[in-house]
């Protein structure tokens, strides 16, 4: 019988390690041992079965980065912003139905209704201010007043009707700040710090203020002509309530086992800032109150990343398997998100290795075209010999690598294509995998 044990002892054992090489495997490539690094939190069933660092904290000091150093984690932040707003809503000190203008009265809403929900789940239509051309490497560099910011963009002109569209909103979770503000009578970092930081035992994040010493702060960096340069100075005012918490990845995992268990809002609470928002037309967009929705390989996921100065980071929960992953980088040359879901991916057995096929020229010119996800997002297909290329509305063209007939992926951005012919063979759609399922019809 002891026998028996020990050898089933040796046999977990033995998974455990490959499982921590295959991990290490994925890292090592992303983070090199002499530059810039990340930390990566992989937590099942409440127990952390992985935590590791990688690369450097600081380049110029030669400081190898550790599980304790602390990153900006950028947008992250707008879970603890939308949890903010929900525990005021649950206390009765505001309603996710007011309208913006009870809490900003002489806000321009342009005649629209503009409701503190709309905020949340960015369908306010209001424009963002990290989007506008005058928000230039000048103008990140001032220091803001919360009042001071909203007037840098609140005469610009709606993008859209309230309710009518989805579009990421930096501007929308800024107001959502100055709301928990006049909401609670508290600055925002205040609020978060004793509402969340402090009874959590998050000791490792707080508010970034730029003069602060912070121990263990790890240095940003980004991509230059040379190389890798510090990254450039933005004041923390103007991130506020869309991105200047900082974290580690090891509070970050606090912070969620504490959000799924209940403990930061009401489950009904949750359950909002978890389902999808349905706008003006009837259709679902893939994000909540604060948190990215979706599946991976099948599993549902709640999750969101952040890019700020010098730091990228990416944080996913799996609620089926009670798995979370976290990776942080602290540079703007290491996109952790694709990282975070492949660990995700092979941390519930779901990882299945893509070799690279070729397909028939004829087959890859018959997948040449427009796919419409939207009238306002359009992916584009084209060719270049045996290169096929898609470019989604607004952003740079990438590489798309066959695996099978039909079936294409971005390993390092974490997409997958299928490209869907009709009863005629002829193709007539296309399937994008990422965070979710979403189907496009051909257009041209």
């Amino acid at each position: 019988m002891k026998q028996l044990l020990l050898l089933v002892f040796v046999a977990m054992f033995t998974g455990l390690v490959a499982q921590d090489d295959y991990y290490d495997q994925v890292l090592n490539e992303r983070f090199p041992a002499d530059g810039p690094g990340g930390t990566a939190i992989i937590v099942k069933k409440g127990e952390v079965v992985y935590h590791k660092a990688f690369g450097k904290a600081n380049l110029e000091l030669d400081v190898d980065m550790t599980t304790d150093h602390i990153f900006r984690i950028g947008s992250i932040t707008k879970q603890f912003t939308a949890c903010a707003i929900l525990k005021l809503a649950e206390e009765g000190k505001l309603s996710l139905d007011d309208e913006i203008t009870k809490f900003l009265p002489k806000y321009p809403t342009k005649r629209k209704t503009i409701t503190v929900e709309h905020l949340l789940n960015h369908t306010s239509g209001i424009a963002s201010y990290t989007g506008l051309k005058k928000w230039d490497a000048e103008t990140r560099k001032q220091n803001f007043t919360p009042q001071e910011m909203i007037d840098y963009f609140k005469n610009e002109p709606m993008d859209f009707d309230p309710g009518d569209a989805f579009r990421y909103n930096n501007s929308g979770y800024f107001l959502l700040g100055y709301i928990i503000e006049k909401a609670s009578g508290m600055p925002y970092a205040d609020y978060i710090e004793s509402t969340f930081f402090k009874p959590l035992g998050m000791s490792s994040s707080s508010y970034d203020r730029t003069s602060v010493v912070i121990p263990n702060r790890a240095a940003g960096y980004e991509p230059g002509l040379l190389g890798v340069q510090n990254a450039s100075f933005v004041s923390m005012t103007q991130p506020y309530a869309a991105g200047s918490l900082l974290s580690t990845t090891g509070d970050l995992n606090t912070w969620y086992q504490a959000v799924v268990s209940g403990k930061v809002v009401s489950r009904e609470s949750l359950a909002k800032a978890h389902t999808p928002a349905t706008l003006n037309t009837g259709d679902k967009t893939s994000y909540g109150f604060g948190w990215s929705l979706g599946e991976l390989e099948g599993s549902p996921f709640f999750g969101h990343g952040g890019g700020i100065n010098g730091f990228l980071t990416a944080s996913t929960y799996l609620p089926e398997e009670e798995v979370f992953v976290a990776v942080f980088s602290n540079c703007n040359c290491h996109d952790p998100g694709a990282v975070a879901n492949k660990l995700a991916v092979m941390a519930i057995g779901k990882y299945e290795e893509r070799k690279t096929v070729e397909l028939p020229e004829a087959m890859l010119a018959s997948y040449v075209g427009k796919y419409e996800l939207s009238p306002q997002f359009i992916i584009t297909i084209t060719r270049s010999g045996k290169q096929l290329k898609a470019q989604a509305t607004g952003q740079s063209p990438i590489d798309l690598v066959a695996f099978k007939e039909h079936h294409f992926h971005h390993e390092q951005i974490g997409i997958k294509v299928r490209f869907n012919p009709d009863d005629d063979g002829k193709i007539s759609s296309l399937t994008l995998f990422q965070n979710g399922e979403r189907d496009a019809k051909r257009v041209e």
